[in-house]
């Protein structure tokens, strides 16, 4: 698989392009995966903003990337929907491009308390986008022609599907949740900033991700860590809502793709063609985990279902068609694989899993439902 992503991805010609890359949200799943293959694959300068800066223990990422060395990486502590502060680090950073993946992301939290989705999610893209026009427009003409906005999407913001059809670049908004809709206005505001002010920026947006480092309260790692502790897995409904799954380095090939080839003004839907009911999924998992960690009983046996969530949408499905003409990308990792693969890092990654739960106060009373 290592081979594969060498040959899709010409990192040399990357590295000679962006040699400064600000990432926001980089502690976050996919912000942490796309950080830790540039700091493998490049010697790029690599700035995260992230307001959930963790020091100091060998198992939070942040040290991991520091591993690769301080003159590679570096942390800025900021909250985006804070203005105050980000013309002094665009100033100090200095990126030939950003990369946008800062966001509250968990619907069951956008119900409870939609208020922070709004502040994070359009007030911090908008800070954001204003920082980043002024930055870009301050640039000399070579590198101003290769400056990019990724602002790296969700497919909910399309709603639902029924039983056929899928999401394609073309797809009508329609959000059915607080996180949704603030991501859809987030989408808005940066073609808006290409559209009114000349940012080229492109939109993402991408179906469920899936893979190691996964935040505990997300449903893949949800139904691994509950079996092996011998808890009940929480299932919404009847289990038949359907999701397309995408696993994260795959999308991470996408995003330096799109960074690489990509048209300004452009919007690239991004699925790993892999759908998936929930119930089906962890069915899926529960019978890698009798073959990996047996025991007495079946994990399945663990499911249980639960109340369903106010407007749980019930499919979702992408078609990669034009990203594939464009820039050449599709998912090249097997799900039979790569979510074993998931499987194996959280059954041997178990001291990771209980720090991050620590740092966040996290103790698993939310569902793991899909995002």
């Amino acid at each position: 698989m290592e081979q594969k992503e060498i040959n899709l991805i010409n990192y040399a010609l990357f590295e000679e392009k962006y040699k400064k890359i600000l990432i926001t949200g980089g502690l976050g799943f996919i912000g942490s995966a796309l950080i830790f293959r540039l700091l493998k694959k490049t010697n790029a300068k690599i700035f995260n903003i992230d307001k959930l800066i963790q020091k100091g223990n060998s198992l939070s990422v942040n040290d991991q990337f520091y591993n690769y060395g301080k003159s590679k990486y570096q942390t800025i502590n900021h909250d985006l929907k804070d203005n105050e502060s980000l013309e002094k680090i665009f100033k100090e950073s200095d990126p030939d491009i950003v990369f946008h993946l800062a966001a509250e992301s968990h619907v069951d939290r956008s119900i409870e308390s939609p208020r922070n989705f709004l502040e994070s999610n359009v007030v911090g893209t908008f800070n954001l986008l204003e920082n980043s026009l002024n930055h870009f427009n301050r640039l000399p003409i070579k590198r101003k022609s290769n400056f990019k906005f990724l602002h790296i999407s969700t497919d909910e913001v399309f709603g639902s599907l029924g039983k056929s059809g899928l999401f394609n670049e073309k797809s009508n908004y329609k959000p059915l949740s607080p996180y949704s809709a603030t991501k859809a206005a987030s989408d808005h505001l940066v073609d808006s900033w290409f559209n009114t002010f000349g940012l080229p920026s492109l939109v993402s947006n991408c179906s469920n991700n899936y893979g190691p480092r996964q935040f505990p309260d997300k449903l893949i790692p949800k139904i691994i860590i509950n079996a092996i502790n011998s808890k009940p897995i929480p299932i919404y409904g009847n289990g038949l809502n359907i999701r397309d799954w995408l696993f994260v380095e795959d999308h991470i090939n996408a995003l330096l793709l799109m960074a690489f080839k990509g048209k300004p003004g452009a919007h690239y839907c991004i699925g790993g063609g892999v759908e998936k009911s929930n119930i089906n999924l962890c069915k899926i998992i529960c019978n890698l985990l009798d073959n990996l960690k047996p025991q007495q009983n079946s994990y399945s046996s663990l499911i249980e279902f639960v109340d369903d969530r106010p407007g749980h949408d019930f499919r979702y499905g992408i078609e990669s068609k034009l990203i594939f003409k464009e820039i050449g990308w599709k998912p090249i990792f097997k799900f039979d694989q790569a979510i074993k693969k998931t499987i194996i890092w959280y059954l041997k990654n178990q001291d990771w899993v209980d720090y991050v739960m620590r740092e966040s106060g996290y103790k698993g009373e939310r569902l793991g439902t899909i995002n």
